[in-house]
């Protein structure tokens, strides 16, 4: 090889590491080696703040069975297509039934990403695609994630699913890939544009009103002022993940 194809294969090796580093959001993968990110929550000049928390409560008395009106939502505002097949579909909201044993009392109500303050998902993210931004609100950078799907075996939720198929007719907004793992984004583009999420408009429209989103910080918002008034459980709260998700009547 003579020297100048030398030079060009040193200078490509260094363009790549460089890409790498660039692309990669501080976390260790092993001692001694740690990938450092430049992934952005929003576009420059929208910066969110730790001020706000944002987060739902969801009143399970409320929730009517049988009802999918807010999985419906979220398909449609986020270009989730169903094939009715388990494998194939995202599923970033789900209707799961809970039984009483000793009562035979049954009753079922929507799960979703619960936004974690400390997500375990962000934890073991090799690349730092799993992450938190400031407000609470937990997402997936699909431009640096490598689909190992880690963190879906870190979530006590299974709350996240991994496209497995090319996709079509994207929404703008809401960019999807194969090879990525997707989740719930409490509809973050409404979020930043001043609007509530796609679910709990749905389920207002359906009369339900079983949903309510907003600042868990701000306590005159109606998702803090009814959280103090009627109280609120988090799912596995003995993780101590924090959950951002409080649900009334479980």
């Amino acid at each position: 090889m003579s020297e100048d194809q030398n030079n060009n294969t040193d200078l490509a090796r260094r363009r790549f590491m460089g890409g790498l580093a660039a692309a990669a959001a501080g976390t260790a993968v092993a001692p001694g080696i740690v990938l450092v990110a430049t992934a952005e929550a929003k576009p420059a000049g929208q910066a969110v703040t730790s001020k706000v928390r944002w987060g739902m409560l969801i009143d399970t008395t409320k929730c009517a069975d049988g009802c999918d009106a807010c999985v419906r939502a979220c398909n449609e505002e986020n270009g989730l297509t169903q094939h009715d097949d388990p494998l194939r579909d995202a599923q970033w909201i789900r209707k799961v039934e809970v039984k009483n044993p000793d009562t035979g009392y049954s009753h079922s109500f929507p799960v979703m990403c619960q936004h974690c303050a400390e997500p375990p998902c962000a934890d073991v993210c090799p690349t730092g695609a799993s992450f938190k931004r400031a407000d609470g609100i937990v997402l997936v950078d699909k431009h640096i994630c490598i689909g190992c799907r880690y963190c879906m075996m870190a979530c006590p939720y299974k709350a996240r699913s991994f496209v497995h198929e090319p996709l079509h007719d994207q929404k703008s907004y809401m960019p999807r890939g194969m090879g990525t793992v997707e989740s719930c984004t409490f509809c973050v583009h409404r979020v930043d544009n001043g609007e509530t999420t796609a679910c709990v408009e749905a389920c207002d429209r359906d009369g339900h009103k079983a949903l309510v989103f907003g600042d868990l910080k701000d306590p005159n918002s109606e998702i803090a002022q009814r959280l103090a008034a009627y109280g609120g459980t988090q799912i596995r709260k003995d993780l101590g993940l924090n959950p951002g998700v409080h649900y009334k009547g479980i």
